[in-house]
């Protein structure tokens, strides 16, 4: 028997059985936490796609910190833009510049730590609802801070903050203690074809 349904009717039956399937998903989650957010890999758009958080979180009407752990030289665009928002973002660029650019492990150790003491102040501020902690994982992988110490402080955060945590190469214990990781891949780069760093792309 030839069916008599047009494709437009097939599609319709199709897209109303998906529908009803991913209603049934989004029903079944109940559970609302803050999260622990990983952004790692090799990957461009680590920082960028934590900033996208933060601007969706100001959009909501709620106070934001960033605390950058190795930036800090550069004049960049994102921190231009989200100072406009005044005191509803606590931005604290607290980074000396990459560690081969200092050549000085103690002064790259002070950063860190200071850093790491800015963040701990923030996750302690209850009028923060999303604090961003921008090339963590670096300091994590030179050792500037004691791995153990910040996951715990980062799992006994309040229940209602959001935590991003931002660079290559993330601890696995960190990785473990996350809600979401998200790994950037590398296919293209246009660095590697002599392209140099350009404003409101980089920074």
């Amino acid at each position: 028997m030839t069916s008599t349904m047009s494709d437009d009717d097939r599609h319709r039956e199709k897209m109303a059985k998906r529908k009803a399937v991913q209603d049934a998903e989004v029903a079944s989650k109940n559970i609302e936490k803050g999260l622990l957010i990983v952004h790692t890999g090799p990957g461009k758009g680590k920082t960028t796609a934590a900033l996208g958080l933060v601007l969706r979180m100001l959009g909501r009407g709620h106070r934001v910190g960033v605390v950058q752990f190795i930036k800090g030289a550069w004049d960049t665009g994102e921190a231009r833009a989200l100072k406009t928002f005044g005191d509803r973002i606590a931005w604290h660029a607290l980074g000396e510049g990459f560690t081969w650019e200092t050549q000085d492990k103690a002064r790259d150790i002070a950063a860190c730590r200071n850093a790491w003491e800015q963040a701990r102040a923030l996750m302690a501020d209850a009028s923060i609802r999303l604090l961003v902690l921008d090339e963590l994982n670096i300091a994590l992988r030179y050792d500037y801070l004691d791995l153990d110490a910040v996951v715990a402080e980062l799992q006994a955060r309040r229940p209602d903050l959001h935590v991003v945590v931002t660079g290559r190469n993330a601890k696995p214990a960190l990785i473990e203690a996350a809600d979401l990781v998200t790994e950037m891949g590398s296919v293209k780069h246009h660095f590697s074809a002599g392209v140099k760093a350009q404003e409101g792309i980089e920074f």
